[in-house]
């Protein structure tokens, strides 16, 4: 495996190349993203993985500083799985001056759930993307869909530039106990971990009262919330979504039978975690 810093290194390398996957990171590598390099491996020819913490999509008191750097074990993962590039450019390589022109998603889509309690996270997720797809040139990008509205503005951000990659989904990889997989996960003590599971128990107790017929969304939204603060979680929400565009659906979407998700970001102890679950 290559390790390549230099934009232009990089593009040397893969001229020539068409049918390149891409699986952007921002490292301390666990099995949820070895599943996404297994992906790229089966919808293109080069694999090519990134790692870059991007402080653009870090808030001013986020964990930008701590978040979890564990370069020589992720490189050897990535060599186990047999990655042909590893791009790991510095701030400087891919940022040599202040990044000014930067990609703002449609209001909409973009400050909506995640958006609203992180505002400006996915300015700075599609800013770095569009730049990591102009360094790469992949034909296909392989995202996982535990970051679901990660996941639907960088489709649709492809989609409107146009841009010769086509997005992959990942399904979230999961621990036995159900907890989805998250580098973030390393923040937890072993009592928190031991409790981690509930936000996806949940969003399954949701999906199953939706599925039995109860369809008063606000209702079941706020006794799942209520529900972890009594476990000690404090959440910011838990969201009943159309699939199609992320937002409430309507009475005649429920009747219907319009596909949904169900979204959810809460904080047990210091770390925040997110999960989603398709009804």
């Amino acid at each position: 495996m290559k390790i390549i810093s230099s934009i232009d290194d990089l593009r040397d390398q893969l001229r020539g190349q068409l049918r390149t996957a891409f699986v952007p990171t921002m490292g301390n590598l666990h099995d949820g993203h070895l599943s996404l390099i297994k992906l790229a491996k089966k919808h293109g020819d080069p694999v090519v993985a990134s790692i870059f913490v991007n402080r653009l999509q870090f808030g001013p008191n986020e964990d930008f500083d701590k978040y979890p750097r564990t370069f020589q074990a992720d490189v050897e993962k990535l060599e186990k799985e047999g990655v042909y590039v590893l791009f790991a450019p510095t701030e400087k390589d891919l940022y040599p001056e202040p990044q000014e022109f930067r990609v703002q998603p449609p209001d909409d889509l973009g400050n909506t759930l995640e958006g609203e309690f992180r505002p400006g996270f996915f300015q700075g997720v599609t800013t770095v993307v569009l730049k990591l797809f102009s360094c790469v040139q992949p034909s296909v990008a392989v995202f996982g869909k535990k970051d679901y509205q990660q996941l639907m503005i960088i489709r649709n951000m492809s989609k409107q530039f146009a841009l010769p990659t086509e997005i992959i989904a990942a399904d979230t990889f999961r621990a036995d106990d159900g907890l989805a997989l998250s580098s973030r996960n390393m923040y937890l003590s072993a009592q928190e971990r031991a409790t981690a599971p509930q936000l996806y128990q949940a969003l399954n107790t949701v999906a199953e009262q939706m599925r039995s017929g109860h369809l008063d969304v606000f209702s079941l939204e706020q006794q799942a919330m209520r529900a972890l603060a009594n476990d000690g979680w404090k959440p910011d929400y838990i969201s009943i979504r159309r699939r199609a565009d992320l937002q409430p659906p309507t009475a005649g979407d429920l009747h219907r039978g319009e596909p949904l998700v169900v979204l959810a970001a809460a904080k047990l102890g210091a770390t925040r975690l997110i999960d989603n679950l398709e009804i």
